[in-house]
């Protein structure tokens, strides 16, 4: 809900587990994946991990309950773009999904 108040950003869809994540990423082609790392069937970090292989297009910014080195350095070697505590979510959040989409759009050729 948070995502929709933002202009500039738009919320293509929304995936129950991370199975479903990584399938509605390559038929959608989203420029950033904001992905939990507690998913049920595939957790985020795996499907994180399979997006960046499959999808590379797609940036994806993780999201965590738990901030420490090894659920970060996880994240990281997925490919994540970003990774977000959910205890310092808010703005922080909006601004890593702008640099994922700057960093993927230039990767691209766009502007």
């Amino acid at each position: 809900m948070r995502l929709e108040l933002e202009d500039d950003l738009e919320v293509i869809g929304e995936a129950a587990d991370g199975a479903a994540a990584v399938r509605m990423t390559a038929q959608l082609g989203p420029t950033v994946v904001l992905m939990d790392v507690q998913m049920p069937v595939l957790d985020g970090i795996l499907a994180a991990r399979q997006i960046t292989q499959e999808s590379p297009a797609s940036a994806v910014v993780i999201l965590s309950m738990h901030d420490d080195a090894a659920t970060i350095r996880q994240a990281r070697d997925a490919g994540a773009s970003g990774f977000i505590a959910k205890h310092s979510m808010n703005d922080t959040l909006i601004t890593a999904i702008r640099r994922a989409a700057g960093e993927k759009g230039a990767a691209n050729g766009d502007s």
